[in-house]
């Protein structure tokens, strides 16, 4: 796979992480498509703002995208993927964290399933790969381009061709792609109440 090869970028949410990520995958070439719970129209100034290679459409628009990033709120992830059924082995980048409303005092208890895991068994057909939940936006915003070395993004995920993809992906933002394995033992590290939540690491040359 081409490290230049560009991509159809879509999100299911169009909240913080799903614009920073959206403003760096531009910045980079790739096309995006945004969606949220509201429709296409409550997202038209955004669309304005962000320019040239980006749009709106409906979740469904979204989901038919080379890249699906999933960035909802824990609690709104049924409503958000709705009647979003038919995957088809497209790869979905879960950027979610289960949290209730983002409170961190309030994890949700999955006894011994991943954050990813249980998203995975919401999305039958789709390749899950956990990333971008682990670091804050306001820090990935500002690591593009910088000098010093790249800001570290953690991934996981069971599809090898999957993980292959999110890693070109990662890596056209200028970021750094550190493979962390499968979704059971990468993502329980990644997960909200694990060792790399809020670690923000800069991989020298």
């Amino acid at each position: 796979m081409s490290p230049n090869q560009t991509f159809t970028v879509g999100t299911i949410g169009a909240g913080n992480v799903a614009q920073t990520i959206a403003r760096l995958a531009l910045a980079a070439g790739h096309q995006v498509i945004l969606s949220n719970g509201r429709g296409p129209e409550s997202l038209a100034e955004l669309v304005s703002q962000l320019g040239a290679n980006a749009s709106a459409g409906t979740a469904a628009e979204a989901a038919r995208a080379d890249l699906v990033i999933l960035a909802v709120g824990w609690d709104q992830v049924p409503a958000a993927l709705g009647d979003l059924t038919d995957w088809d082995g497209r790869i979905v980048i879960d950027a979610t964290n289960q949290w209730h409303h983002h409170d961190p005092a309030a994890e949700v208890d999955l006894g011994d399933q991943t954050g990813s895991e249980h998203i995975a068994s919401l999305m039958p057909g789709a390749r899950v790969v956990k990333a971008f939940n682990t670091v804050f936006m306001e820090v990935v915003a500002k690591s593009a381009h910088r000098s010093d070395g790249r800001l570290v993004i953690f991934f996981a995920g069971d599809d090898t061709d999957a993980k292959v993809t999110v890693s070109t992906f990662i890596d056209s933002l200028e970021l750094a792609p550190v493979d962390l394995g499968e979704l059971r033992q990468g993502g329980r590290f990644m997960q909200a109440g694990g060792p790399l939540i809020a670690l923000h690491v800069v991989k020298i040359a």
